[in-house]
């Protein structure tokens, strides 16, 4: 499984950004721009794309701050418009018009905001683990990990960190999971040490009662999303989107809509869950164009 770098200019103008850009075996098929989390980086799709590489084209991009992508240094701008925007002039730069959008967390709200922009760009949309109302149980747990943290001496530390944070969503991974998570989501400093791979100041965007990266109340952005086919993945140990919500996504829904829980999983599903990897690909292959 390959994959181009692909470097392009925020629609700000002011950073460089990166992705990866994985061809298809036809040059006609179509598009999915898969849109990471808050912490993560374009390598949270590795497992995912093994699976899709080569039916479609796959646009997965390094958030400003993240990854690859150059630190804003305006921590202000660490938001989901701001994203969305950055994700249009992506789409535009490589004359994509129209894609399917897989959004996890936050990638999903960046999901509702662009179709918000631009009416018409998702052909179809899949929720990973979020909707437009945010339990505060998961929003809290969020606030109290994000931000500055010393840097790990190895990798073995690495991967007990992220367990350390992220065990409750995923109970069941052993020693080679959290390697290979660690591996996704940090990155090896210059002398050796091993850091998350994300700007500490994206913290200041999830402070308080109303943070600006994670909105509490997007029902009328998501209302707008109405006649595009939805997924909605679930973890069935969420946190962050309650199992009401998503009933409520569902009533609140006119157009094709399905939706699958991931057992034992919390926030947020990989998708190379067996449960959610064959939803995601039966819904692609039905509403992707």
């Amino acid at each position: 499984m390959t994959y181009r770098d692909h470097r392009y200019r925020s629609a700000c103008g002011r950073l460089e950004l990166a992705a990866r850009d994985y061809p298809a075996g036809d040059p006609a098929a179509p598009v999915l721009l898969m849109m990471h989390g808050l912490t993560r980086n374009s390598a949270d799709f590795e497992p995912l794309a093994a699976h899709l590489a080569g039916r479609y084209r796959l646009i997965v991009p390094d958030q400003r701050g993240r990854g690859l992508s150059e630190w804003d240094p305006d921590p202000a701008q660490y938001r989901p418009d701001v994203y969305a925007q950055d994700m249009l002039a992506l789409l535009d730069g490589l004359g994509i018009a129209r894609a399917g959008l897989i959004g996890t967390s936050m990638g999903g709200l960046m999901a509702m905001v662009m179709q918000a922009m631009r009416p018409g760009l998702a052909s179809a949309v899949v929720f990973n683990d979020i909707g437009p109302e945010l339990d505060p149980a998961g929003l809290a747990r969020i606030q109290g990990y994000v931000g500055p943290s010393g840097a790990m001496a190895d990798w073995a530390e690495a991967a007990a960190r992220c367990r350390a944070i992220n065990a409750m969503a995923f109970p069941d991974y052993g020693g080679a999971e959290w390697m290979a998570f660690a591996r996704r989501t940090c990155r090896e400093n210059a002398d050796g040490t091993i850091s998350f791979a994300y700007d500490p100041a994206i913290s200041s965007s999830v402070e308080g009662d109303d943070p600006q990266t994670v909105p509490l109340d997007m029902w009328p952005v998501w209302e707008l999303l109405d006649a595009t086919p939805v997924l909605v993945v679930r973890g069935e140990l969420s946190d962050l989107l309650s199992a009401g919500t998503e009933r409520m996504m569902a009533q609140r829904h006119s157009g094709p809509y399905a939706s699958v829980e991931v057992p034992r999983t919390g926030h947020a599903p990989m998708l190379d869950e067996p449960v959610a990897l064959a939803a995601v690909e039966a819904f692609c292959k039905d509403y992707v164009t």
